[in-house]
């Protein structure tokens, strides 16, 4: 059963992780500029899984935002087109705390289950050695 804990605990560890990671790499990129006629940033957003045998759960994947962005009028800009405007990806940062705050949340949450697991484990450990 611990080493149950600690096995499950692990995968929610991977998963917050990968989650951590994708709002990170979001909020860094969210004031890249690219050409009007470019593709903006993408965000990433994180899909999970529970697993099929109820032993964790995994990153199934990675959802992306929209390619289209906002634009942006700034004319003194070397990347503006002849108009004077520039490509931002249309990240809401308010909405990346929210998303960083839980992952936080569930990794720190995961984190101590193993450490609760491993205390368990070497307390069984010396109830043996008595």
């Amino acid at each position: 059963m611990t080493f149950d804990a600690i096995g499950i605990s692990g995968t929610g560890l991977t998963l917050h992780r990968k989650w951590l990671d994708a709002v990170a790499d979001n909020m860094a990129n969210a004031n890249t500029v690219t050409a009007s006629d470019g593709a903006a940033f993408q965000q990433r957003y994180i899909t999970a899984r529970a697993d099929g045998n109820g032993e964790g759960a995994y990153v199934a994947g990675a959802e992306f935002g929209s390619a289209e962005g906002r634009l942006v009028h700034e004319p003194a800009h070397p990347l503006a087109d002849e108009d004077g405007y520039v490509r931002y990806p249309d990240i809401d940062m308010s909405a990346q705390m929210g998303q960083l705050i839980m992952a936080q949340r569930g990794y720190q949450a995961n984190a101590a289950v193993v450490d609760r697991a491993k205390a368990t484990y070497e307390a069984a450990l010396q109830i043996g050695r008595s």
